[in-house]
């Protein structure tokens, strides 16, 4: 199948090095500390933050730490293989939900404030402070990319001190060419793949993954250009998060 065409266009219309369009919204969801819409594409998530919160058994109190408690979640109906979800199926066991609690927490708190911040990946009910990251629609590497950004905007309206905005994208390579952003069919072909992480202030690199081998030059190309969609999200976060602060102050008559 050919997904570069001799015009230099791909399947949906955009330039190899072009990402989807990107929409986000804040404050989502009205019952929670801080939420967020992120789209990417078709891919659309909502997280949610609640928290944080005293523990209910004293006997689990850190002073010095925190507890971050990361679930996420597909809707049945957001892929083309309409599968009943199995009994006893448990977040922790997804790839994505692991990653969204080893990210999340590398941008919680100002250096210093804990000494430490540990991450539960049992799916139980939050003590602490929890976040719950839905995705209803999209592609496995999109939907990866498209938590963590969801997970920064919702955590940036909860109030809870970050470091740094972490930020996501996907690349791949597909027909000898490196490719951003890849949509539902890209994908789907089963090509390499590589999803970075990062934050953009310190360009260090908090997630990186990839499904396939490549040629070490051609896995640089790749990688870097999921770094440029990274730090093109981070622009975009933070359009969004001042234009945010912004409406806050004309509500409040700053």
């Amino acid at each position: 199948m050919e997904f570069v065409s001799p015009e230099g266009l791909r399947l949906d219309g955009r330039r190899p090095m072009e990402m989807r369009q990107i929409r986000a919204e804040i404050g989502a969801v009205s019952r929670a500390d801080g939420s967020a819409v992120f789209e990417m594409g078709n891919t659309k998530v909502i997280a949610a933050v609640y928290g944080p919160r005293e523990v209910q058994n004293r006997s689990q109190q850190i002073n010095d730490q925190a507890l971050v408690r990361c679930e996420y979640s597909m809707a049945n109906f957001s892929t083309g293989d309409r599968m009943r979800k199995p009994k006893g199926d448990s977040p922790a066991r997804c790839p994505m939900f692991l990653e969204a609690s080893t990210t999340i927490p590398t941008i919680l708190g100002r250096e210093g404030d804990f000494k430490a911040i540990n991450r539960d990946i049992s799916g139980h009910s939050p003590d602490h402070g929890s976040m719950h990251i839905d995705a209803p629609n999209a592609s496995f590497s999109g939907t990866r990319s498209a938590c963590i950004n969801a997970a920064t905007l919702a955590l940036a309206d909860a109030g809870i001190p970050m470091r740094d905005l972490v930020t996501s994208c996907s690349a791949g390579y597909l027909n000898s060419t490196a490719l951003l952003d890849l949509n539902y069919v890209e994908d789907s072909a089963g090509g390499p793949d590589v999803t970075v992480g990062i934050l953009p202030k310190s360009d260090k690199v908090t997630l990186l993954q990839m499904d396939a081998k490549l040629p070490m030059d051609t896995f640089e190309n790749v990688m870097q250009l999921a770094i440029e969609g990274c730090k093109a999200v981070a622009t975009y976060i933070r359009e969004v998060l001042l234009e945010n602060t912004k409406q806050l102050e004309y509500r409040r008559g700053v």
